[in-house]
């Protein structure tokens, strides 16, 4: 049975009432690298984000989950994007937002429930993920859950005046 509940956090569709939550994390520029982000985002353009948030995944080809606890303390972000039904595959990001609740296991758990519902509810054969090279602790945390480095992607992202690598990790559901 796939469930998007864990011991302790659960995966939850987006709601109207995160806008300013979803308007910070978006506008957090320390973070910009982490999506490509380039430009600010209006609230105008995140309300109508969230209003369309109610997509099926095969319509939108992305699946936007909020991490909580069960405090309903929002704890972060976990994506699915680049879905391709066809070919069973889509990309897998994730962002704890609360640095108080990173290194506890909670993004681990969270990237488990995430795994699970990919490989069994929408029935992927691989997920993958796009690591910059100097960030240790998401290498950790997807190695940790199985991903497997399949290759280094030289100068793949400009950041702040310099180029920096970015490693291709993926699953595959066995």
């Amino acid at each position: 049975m796939v469930t998007l509940k864990g011991e302790h956090v659960y995966l939850r569709a987006l709601e109207p009432e995160d806008l300013d939550f979803i308007h910070e994390v978006e506008n957090d520029e320390s973070i910009w690298e982490l999506s490509n982000t380039q430009t600010p985002y209006s609230k105008f353009l995140i309300k109508q984000y969230l209003e369309q948030a109610h997509l099926d995944i095969y319509e939108a080809k992305q699946l936007r989950l909020v991490i909580s606890d069960y405090n309903e303390n929002t704890i972060g972000l976990i994506d699915v994007f680049d879905f391709e039904f066809q070919n069973r595959k889509a990309g897998i990001g994730i962002l704890i937002t609360n640095a108080a609740k990173r290194a506890q296991g909670l993004g681990s758990e969270a990237l488990s429930l995430l795994v699970n519902y990919c490989f069994t509810q929408l029935q992927l054969h691989q997920v993958y993920c796009n690591i910059s090279e100097d960030n240790t602790a998401s290498l950790k945390l997807f190695t940790k859950q199985g991903f497997q480095n399949v290759g280094l992607k030289k100068d793949w992202n400009f950041v702040n005046g310099t180029y920096k690598n970015e490693f291709l990790l993926q699953l595959i559901n066995s």
